[in-house]
């Protein structure tokens, strides 16, 4: 059986931790990634950085959605969404060109994606959905 998780939080950085400690949380008691549940801490808390810091400018007046539904033996699914005038995901510069590993931001689309099975956006660049696919039970042979 399927679990949903929502939760609404303000553009402040001191949200973020929080937020994602619940959702992990609740990803951790349906024990569908076995180990891997810090693979979603990541890609959340950047998810969330980005929508916090460059989706609503930090402003006090804006908030961040975040839809989690845990799927046991199949999939976790995340949507992260804010309420900024969105970006284009194909106009961001590649962390990893030689002029951008000094850059001090820029890697989290790019930490997403390492530790997510899917990860896409929609909305203009508001709503960024990513998938962590679960790990799927060992059958056991019957005795013969």
């Amino acid at each position: 059986m399927s679990k949903d998780v929502q939760l609404e939080i303000p553009s402040d950085i001191n949200s973020i931790a929080p937020a994602v400690d619940k959702i992990v949380a609740q990803i951790r008691e349906s024990q569908c990634l076995a180990g891997r549940e810090p693979d979603v801490e990541v890609a959340l808390f950047e998810a969330l950085a980005n929508a916090v810091i460059h989706g609503n400018h930090e402003q006090k007046s804006k908030s961040v959605r975040i839809s989690c539904r845990v799927e046991p033996s199949h999939r976790v699914s995340i949507v992260v969404r804010d309420q900024g005038s969105g970006f284009d995901p194909c106009a961001v510069p590649d962390p990893t060109s030689p002029e951008n590993l000094g850059a001090e931001h820029g890697r989290g689309i790019l930490m997403m994606k390492a530790f997510m099975d899917e990860v896409h956006f929609e909305k203009g660049g508001t709503e960024v959905h990513m998938v962590k696919n679960c790990d799927r039970p060992v059958l056991k042979k019957a005795a013969s």
